[in-house]
């Protein structure tokens, strides 16, 4: 399948990481999504309930992002991945990247953060 809903971007500030100033303070994540969903349906028919609302997707993944504190990013993006699968069965597949701009790294970066694929079975 080809069809894509696509969310980029989405700011969230949360409090991930292995050290303790992480934990206590936080930081802002960028977090990238992209489900594969057949959208032959909603092309035709222009009604949301053919397809996901994008609304609904964020709050989903925004819930699941900061709803634990998590000390990877690993752990945190499958979080995400799982929240989606369980509120919206037509999404057959999920990548979300995590990007962490603030990470504690000693050396200058662009980005640095963790891209996850999960397809239902």
């Amino acid at each position: 399948m080809s069809d894509i809903i696509f969310i980029k971007g989405l700011l969230i500030h949360a409090r991930h990481g292995v050290m303790e100033h992480e934990a206590e303070v936080g930081q802002r994540f960028v977090i990238d999504l992209e489900l594969s969903i057949d959208l032959s349906d909603s092309s035709r028919s222009d009604k949301l309930a053919d397809t996901v609302s994008y609304s609904d997707v964020v709050a989903t993944a925004s819930a699941a992002f900061k709803g634990h504190n998590y000390y990877l990013l690993e752990r945190a993006a499958g979080a995400v991945a799982d929240s989606i699968f369980a509120a919206f069965a037509r999404v057959k597949a999920v990548t979300v990247t995590v990007h962490k701009p603030h990470a504690p790294i000693a050396a200058i970066f662009d980005d640095v953060g963790v891209v996850i694929h999960r397809a239902r079975p």
